[in-house]
């Protein structure tokens, strides 16, 4: 048995999908606001554009960097959004999806023991992957006071002899929050003057509610330092198509390749023409436009029924970013997991317990928006009811 993968845990999240769908197979009416999978269906001319590259024969091996043309868009997407220059020749790798892009990058700068700081909360890969990798991943922890983001001051407690680079999420996943200019500001002069590699996160950059998103990369002096991590999954509703990217310098690049080649080969070629029509196409972007909107929308909802609900043990935060809201709970006095647990139980909800996440999420559950209105609606009263009852 490989002992590093018995340190790991399995994915909470995707265990409790999995356990959602066997009970909904089994005849259990669960409403599902577990998932940070867009319940919109991809946008047709993507699904178009892949068929037909299928019918064209675009079905072989192709180039392990990503098709040029792909690689092209993606840059002038960071310039134009995120105004930082990549070559898309030498600095631009296509992945199998994020989690791939946030693996080959840990691969290509991490050596055995070397350390990572990770914030804490944060998506439970951010922390595993490190594991995997026979790197130890140190947890910073966030507080609810600073938008879960770690203060300047973990960060350097933090910090050892053996520390390689830090991971920054934003929009944040679970919490919703995003990362000021100024905080981020703070946090590429402390990579600077230690010398270390920024894993950036930029997964939902496109899922923003009045908020202004900044690429780490795109300050001066951590472009050199910064791979940068995205995906098409949640801006497109292409979670299933498995397809992302990492943005580095060329020397990080070439090492991520050789990890890429030697795992994926490449990405399927039809896969990324779809990618690129994702990109370029006016009616995808007027499609995802009404998608941001409706998160916008169910954003409202959930804050709108919570305001009927003052007297609650749970509280509720505005998201920044993202889809999810990250519910407090401590007043109800149980663990995480518990009330999760209670809430599927009792009234047939599905929510992620936030020490999911890390230690720093105990007190916190994960509500995402990400679902339609009428179950976002239905679900959270339920949720509401239940936590009043138990407060009675």
């Amino acid at each position: 048995m490989n002992n590093q993968l018995e340190l790991l845990t399995e994915s909470f999240t995707i265990a409790l999908a999995d356990r959602v769908r066997r009970m909904k197979a089994g005849g259990i009416p669960v409403i599902g606001l577990q998932t940070g999978d867009p319940d919109f269906n991809t946008p047709q001319p993507i699904m178009d554009a892949a068929y037909e590259a299928m019918q064209a024969g675009a079905t072989h091996y192709s180039n392990s960097r990503g098709l040029p043309a792909l690689r092209e868009a993606i840059a002038e997407r960071m310039q134009n959004e995120n105004g930082v220059a990549y070559n898309p020749v030498s600095e631009i790798l296509v992945t199998h999806g994020a989690i791939h892009a946030y693996h080959v990058a840990l691969q290509a700068i991490l050596n055995v023991g070397d350390a990572v700081l990770v914030p804490d909360p944060s998506w439970q890969t951010h922390a595993n992957m490190v594991k995997v990798l026979r790197g130890e991943a140190i947890r910073v922890a966030g507080t609810p006071e600073n938008n879960f983001f770690p203060t300047i001051e973990a960060w350097r407690e933090a910090l050892t002899e053996n520390t390689k680079a830090l991971v920054i999420n934003t929009p944040c996943n679970p919490t919703g929050m995003v990362a000021s200019r100024d905080y981020l500001q703070q946090v590429v002069d402390f990579a600077v003057e230690n010398d270390l590699y920024i894993l950036s996160d930029e997964v939902y950059d496109k899922l923003l509610y009045g908020t202004e998103h900044v690429s780490v990369a795109s300050f001066e002096a951590a472009r050199e330092r910064t791979l940068l991590i995205n995906s098409f999954s949640k801006s497109y509703a292409m979670t299933g198509w498995r397809i992302g990217y990492l943005c580095a310098p060329e020397a990080i690049i070439d090492n991520a390749l050789k990890a890429s080649q030697h795992t994926i080969t490449n990405v399927a070629e039809f896969s990324q023409r779809a990618a690129i029509v994702a990109m370029r196409d006016e009616q995808v972007a007027a499609t995802v436009d009404m998608m941001i909107a409706a998160y916008t929308r169910r954003r409202q909802l959930v804050l709108d029924i919570a305001a009927q609900y003052l007297d609650n043990p749970i509280k509720v935060t505005e998201p920044q970013g993202a889809f999810y809201f990250f519910l407090d709970v401590r007043e109800l006095g149980m663990s995480s997991t518990a009330i999760a647990e209670a809430i599927l139980n009792d009234v047939q909800v599905a929510v992620v317990p936030g020490v999911a996440y890390g230690a720093q999420g105990e007190g916190f559950l994960r509500l995402t928006t990400a679902a339609a209105d009428s179950d976002i609606e239905i679900g959270f009263t339920k949720i509401l009811a239940w936590a009043k009852e138990q407060k009675a």
